[in-house]
């Protein structure tokens, strides 16, 4: 409830254990595998992208070619103009070459003979020239089909053979088809193509449309799969990590616990023997603060006997443990505190409130140390209601305390219930640490909420019997 931190030098606090585990892996991973999925998205659709573009020049060079070589053979003239080259060329040979050259999107065409000098052309001015070096041309002449994209950015292959190239903003491709006798083994020339391909341009633009978004969205899906398990997996560790230091303090405190309650209950038991003896004196006064005192020392040995078990693990099954009566019975143990604090109590349980599954003892010293918190808290006065509500579609019933203190601050809400944090002057900050333990061991849960002026509810969640 209201805490404030523990000023004991003995004990060292959980944050300054949890320093040791501030890496932080979903911020680690999120970053690392964000980048590594983003290169190789990058890099595997630019591959795919290149490969695409590749099979579907080399697909349209094929079909170049094939047409060039199927005409080459059914023209005895043009194959013989090959080894005998006359400019200008007969009729019928002319007319198959304007053929070739007025094929679809062919910007331009050069015919060369096994010497790489140009025997024809769509351009009358290249004719009888011989550009060079030129290694595409070399290995069309081996009989290798050879494709070129964008052929007007490689200055090797000659200037003039490409400076009356029309410009334009779209690819073109410079193919290079042999052209081989009957038997197909003796290269007679090669026609160079330098082709614009509308058609393919769009396919290929929309292919590459599509890896890119594929490949955004496949890293995407990638990233958000492995994140999500990373995230749980990071959170689950967290949450164990935090078991863990709260349990080893716990175990501390159970060790410190037995040791201290055995060394009170002694000094109790002498305390409670002169206290009656005191109920035998004559003074009305000394009766009645015998009695304060033999009533304080009962409670005192029934705390120190439920917190040696408290501390320890819990053996046996849980049993049905009905709620109302345990929460009356806590109110009325604190009934002389709260009304030396001026704080009133009051309960909203319904008269159908299912039974819990616990251990009573345990519940009740769960309870107590929270009405103790909000009692201590309401130095000037205030009020407390106990709440419960069944939880019907969780199979959980909810006991709610709420108080009219002062609150706490966020920074504090954060940190309340873990061991040895407190903001009372004098408290170790161990009460809420076991109440939490203690709704752990059945399989509830223990919530705070509040703000600063505003009081604090505690929530205790528990399975129904």
């Amino acid at each position: 409830m209201n805490q404030r931190p523990s000023k004991s030098p003995t004990v060292t606090p959980a944050p300054a254990r949890e320093r040791l585990w501030s890496f932080n892996l979903s911020r680690w991973f999120a970053l690392v595998a964000l980048a590594s999925i983003a290169f190789l998205s990058a890099v595997l659709g630019v591959l795919l992208n290149n490969f695409v573009t590749d099979r579907m020049l080399l697909q349209e060079a094929s079909l170049t070619h094939e047409f060039a070589q199927s005409l080459v053979q059914m023209e005895n003239p043009l194959r013989a103009y090959f080894d005998n080259p006359v400019h200008p060329p007969a009729e019928q040979i002319g007319q198959s070459l304007r053929q070739i050259s007025n094929m679809p999107d062919v910007l331009r065409t050069n015919v060369y003979d096994r010497h790489q000098r140009v025997i024809w052309s769509s351009d009358q001015r290249l004719i009888g020239h011989t550009f060079g070096p030129n290694d595409e041309l070399d290995e069309a002449l081996r009989g290798r089909l050879v494709v070129h994209p964008d052929a007007h950015d490689e200055p090797e292959h000659g200037k003039d053979e490409h400076q009356t190239l029309p410009r334009s903003d779209q690819m073109f491709v410079e193919i290079y088809a042999p052209v081989t006798d009957d038997s197909g083994k003796r290269v007679l020339g090669v026609i160079e193509f330098y082709k614009s391909p509308r058609a393919l341009q769009s396919l290929l633009a929309q292919l590459r449309l599509y890896i890119t978004v594929g490949a955004i969205l496949s890293g995407g899906v990638l990233f958000l799969a492995l994140f999500g398990l990373v995230r749980r997996a990071d959170l689950t560790m967290r949450e164990q990590r935090r078991q863990l230091v709260d349990n080893e303090t716990l175990a501390a405190i159970g060790e410190m616990s037995s040791v201290v309650a055995h060394g009170i209950r002694n000094p109790l038991a002498a305390i409670r023997s002169s206290a009656e003896l005191l109920q035998d004196s004559d003074s009305k006064q000394a009766r009645s603060a015998a009695v304060d005192i033999v009533e304080q020392s009962d409670r005192l040995g029934a705390w120190l006997r439920e917190l040696l078990s408290y501390t320890r693990e819990l053996h046996g099954e849980p049993t049905p443990v009905p709620l109302q009566p345990l929460v009356q019975h806590c109110l009325e143990e604190f009934g002389r505190q709260m009304q030396a604090s001026n704080v009133a109590g009051h309960t909203d349980l319904p008269s159908d409130l299912p039974t819990v599954r616990g251990d009573a003892m345990l519940l009740g010293q769960v309870l107590r140390s929270v009405l103790a918190n909000a009692i201590e808290a309401m130095s000037a006065g205030g009020q407390i209601i106990v709440r419960g509500v069944s939880l019907a579609s969780s199979g959980q019933v909810m006991l709610s305390v709420e108080d009219s203190g002062p609150g706490m601050t966020d920074a504090e809400l954060v940190r309340a219930g873990r061991p040895f944090f407190t903001t009372k002057p004098h408290g170790l900050g161990v009460g809420l640490a076991l109440a939490r333990r203690v709704m752990e061991r059945f399989g509830g849960r223990l919530e705070i909420e509040g703000s600063r002026g505003r009081g604090t509810i505690v929530r205790l969640y528990l399975p129904t019997a």
